[in-house]
């Protein structure tokens, strides 16, 4: 998979390397929004709620789909036999079956269930995370103007690539990134040296 990814990325690299008569004007960063919101000191919050809902919320309803289906499932075995002596409607029975068919569908397909629900309960909690950080991500790509944004993992060396992480992390005023974030290219506003900067012009004595 990342192979392909890396010839697809690499394919419309050389072709908007070709197509472009100044390749000086050829901007190239890696980013990922996913990976920047949990690289987000308040994603922590975020995962500690996730901790305690994974604990509290799903395993009780994982226990609470076990325990009606025991439950239907006893009442579907004693009315099987009422409904084939007459002594209960079809009708009736046919809801039960109906109920245990679910409550079944549940426990065998819980782990993707779970999956669903804690995906979508993440999602709740880290959404103004995603916003703060689209919002700084949106106001650098208009400022840098960069012609192509690939992933992480998705190229190889051979061409300078601005790692718009530290870009977003500034606009965003974050103090720090993950180590693995801080390598995967150059930074895009680097600070010049004290020694390189003009010192600021003095008006001569007079005596």
């Amino acid at each position: 998979m990342k192979k392909t990814i890396f010839l697809v990325s690499s394919f419309v690299f050389v072709m908007l390397y070709n197509n472009n008569t100044n390749a000086q004007t050829l901007k190239v960063g890696v980013f990922d929004l996913e990976v920047m919101v949990q690289a987000m000191p308040a994603y922590r919050v975020v995962d500690s709620l996730m901790a305690f809902f994974d604990r509290d919320t799903l395993d009780a309803l994982r226990e609470y789909n076990e325990f009606e289906y025991k439950r239907l499932d006893s009442v579907y075995r004693a009315d099987s036999a009422a409904v084939a002596n007459g002594q209960k409607p079809k009708a009736v029975f046919d809801i039960i079956v109906n109920d245990r068919q679910k409550a079944m569908i549940n426990i065998l397909y819980w782990q993707q269930i779970a999956q669903n629900k804690s995906n979508e309960k993440r999602a709740a909690l880290s959404q103004n995370l995603f916003k703060q950080v689209s919002d700084a991500y949106k106001k650098v790509l208009a400022r840098k103007k960069y012609t192509l944004i690939l992933k992480p993992n998705t190229y190889e060396a051979g061409f300078p690539i601005d790692n718009v992480f530290i870009a977003v992390a500034r606009e965003l005023k974050l103090n720090e990134l993950p180590q693995e974030l801080i390598f995967l290219g150059n930074d895009p506003d680097p600070v010049k040296p004290a020694s390189t900067q003009k010192p600021p012009a003095t008006k001569p004595k007079t005596n």
